[in-house]
C-alpha cells in the first residue's frame, strides 16, 4: 500500500484517540451503520484532503464502510496528528499522506499522491486539491463525477472557478450547510480557536484588547469566546451589515488601522490576504501577539513582518518574536497557519460530527447525482441538512414539537387575517 505517515509505531495511541472522538459522533456512528449494510459509496474512489485529525479518521472509515476506495491527504502543513494518520495506515489499511510540519514541496507531493488511484469524487478543505487536479492533473478530470468543499476560504475559491467557468465538475459547499457552519464555525472555531492561542502562550486573557478581523460566523465564535474569557473584544469588519451586527452585539467595532494601536490579541478570520500588513505592524503595541484562524497562512502579510525586522528568534514551539526597528516585539503564533490546529486539536468531535455527517451524505448523494449536475457550486440538499439537524437532537435526547394538521394548512394558505 502506497503511504507516506512519520512513523507507523505511533499507530497504538492514535487509535485510542480515534475511538475517543468516535464517542462524540453518534450522528456519523449511524451513518456508518446505514453506510455499512447499503453500501451506497460502492465503486467510489475518493480522494480527500482535510485535516488529519481524529473526527477526520472517524469520517473517512465511515467512507470506507460505505464501499469507497479513499485516500487521505492534509488539507494544511501543520494540521495533522501523526499518531491518527499511522492508525488509519495500520489498523484500518486506508493510505495516507500526512506529516505534520511538511515543507511546500512536500505538501504537494502527497496531495498528488492522494490522487493516484484517479478519483470519481474529491472532498476538500480548502480548495487546494480541486485546484491541483484542475492546473496540474487535469487529465483526471472527465473521470470525477462531483467533489465537497469542507471550508469558506475553499467555497469563495471554488465559486470564482465557477463564474469564470473552469470548474471541470459539481462540487456541494458542505460549509454552507445549516449543520456545518451555524455550529462548526461558531462554536467549533471559537472554542478551538481560543484553546489554541492559550496552549501557544499561556496567557490570561481577562482584561486584554483581543481584536478579531472578519464577524462571520467564525468571527462571532471568537468574539463570543473571547469576550466569555473577559477579554475586551474589538471587531473590524469590511462589510457594514456584519459591522453593525458585532455593535449591536455588543462589540467595539472600528478600522482595522486604530485597532492596531489597541490590541493586545489579534486573531484574522476572514478567508482574505493581507488583512494585518506592514502599517499595522507599525501601530502595535510591544509584545502584541498575533495568530490566524483562517484556512490560509496569507492572512497575516508574514512576508511583510520578516522584512521589516531588525530581528527575530524562536521564542518557543510555537512563537516567532520579531522585533521591529523602533524596538516593538510583535508575536507570531504558529507560522500564521491554523492556530487550532498548530497549538491545539482542532473543533471538538461533538460538532466535527454534523460537518463529517454532511460530507459523507453528501458523497453519497453525489456518486448518485453527480453527472446529471451541471459544473457549479451547489448548496447541500436541504434534506440531508434535516436529516443531520434532526438526528443530532435525538442523539441529545433532545424532542421537538411537530405542526398539527391545522398549522400545515394556515401556514399553506392565504385567505385567513385576522
Amino acid at each position: 500500500m502506497d503511504f507516506d505517515v512519520k512513523d507507523l509505531s505511533l499507530a497504538h495511541p492514535g487509535r485510542l484517540r480515534i475511538e475517543w472522538a468516535r464517542r462524540s459522533m453518534p450522528v456519523l456512528n449511524s451513518i456508518q451503520e446505514q453506510f455499512s449494510r447499503s453500501k451506497p459509496l460502492k465503486g467510489a474512489r475518493i480522494s480527500a484532503c482535510l485535516h488529519v485529525t481524529s473526527e477526520t479518521a472517524n469520517l473517512v472509515e465511515v467512507l470506507k464502510s460505505g464501499g469507497a476506495s479513499v485516500r487521505l491527504c492534509a488539507s494544511n502543513p501543520l494540521s495533522t496528528q501523526d499518531d491518527v494518520a499511522a492508525s488509519l495506515v495500520k489498523d484500518s489499511g486506508i493510505p495516507v499522506f500526512a506529516v505534520k510540519g511538511v515543507n511546500n514541496e512536500k505538501y504537494y507531493e502527497h496531495i498528488n499522491r492522494a490522487l493516484g488511484h484517479r478519483p470519481n469524487l474529491t472532498m476538500d478543505d480548502g480548495a487546494d486539491l480541486v485546484s491541483t487536479t484542475h492546473s496540474r492533473r487535469k487529465e483526471l478530470l472527465p473521470a470525477i463525477v462531483g467533489g465537497t468543499e469542507e471550508t469558506t476560504t475553499g467555497v469563495i475559491r471554488l465559486r470564482a472557478m465557477a463564474a469564470r467557468r473552469v470548474l471541470g465538475y459539481p462540487v456541494i459547499a458542505v460549509n454552507d450547510a445549516m449543520t456545518k457552519h451555524l455550529f462548526d464555525n461558531r462554536y467549533g472555531t471559537g472554542q478551538s480557536t481560543i484553546d489554541g492561542i492559550l496552549r501557544a502562550t499561556n496567557i490570561l486573557l481577562a482584561g486584554l484588547n483581543f481584536v478579531v478581523m472578519g464577524y462571520g460566523m467564525c468571527g462571532k465564535g471568537v468574539a463570543m469566546r473571547a469576550s466569555g474569557a473577559g477579554a475586551r473584544v474589538i471587531i473590524c469588519e469590511v462589510n457594514p451589515l456584519r459591522a453593525l451586527e458585532a455593535a449591536m452585539d455588543g462589540y467595539e467595532v472600528m478600522p482595522s488601522i486604530k485597532a492596531a494601536a489597541k490590541g493586545d490579541v489579534f486573531v484574522t478570520v476572514t478567508g482574505n490576504k493581507q488583512v494585518l500588513a506592514g502599517a499595522h505592524f507599525l501601530k502595535m503595541k510591544n509584545g502584541a501577539i498575533i495568530a490566524n484562524s483562517g484556512h490560509f497562512n496569507v492572512e497575516i502579510d508574514i512576508p511583510a513582518l520578516r522584512n521589516m525586522a531588525s530581528s527575530r528568534r524562536k521564542i518557543k514551539e510555537l512563537i516567532e518574536e520579531f522585533t521591529l526597528p523602533n524596538g516593538v516585539r510583535i508575536n507570531l503564533l504558529g507560522e500564521g497557519r491554523l492556530i487550532n490546529l498548530a497549538a491545539a486539536e482542532g473543533h471538538p468531535a461533538m460538532v466535527m460530527d454534523m460537518s463529517f455527517a454532511n460530507q459523507a451524505l453528501s458523497a453519497a448523494f453525489l456518486l448518485e447525482k453527480g453527472p446529471g449536475l451541471g459544473k457549479n457550486v451547489y448548496p447541500v440538499p436541504a434534506a440531508i441538512d434535516e436529516q443531520i439537524s434532526s438526528l443530532k437532537l435525538k442523539t441529545m435526547g433532545i424532542a421537538i414539537d411537530r405542526l398539527t394538521r391545522i398549522q400545515k394548512r394556515y401556514l399553506a394558505g392565504w385567505e385567513e387575517g385576522t
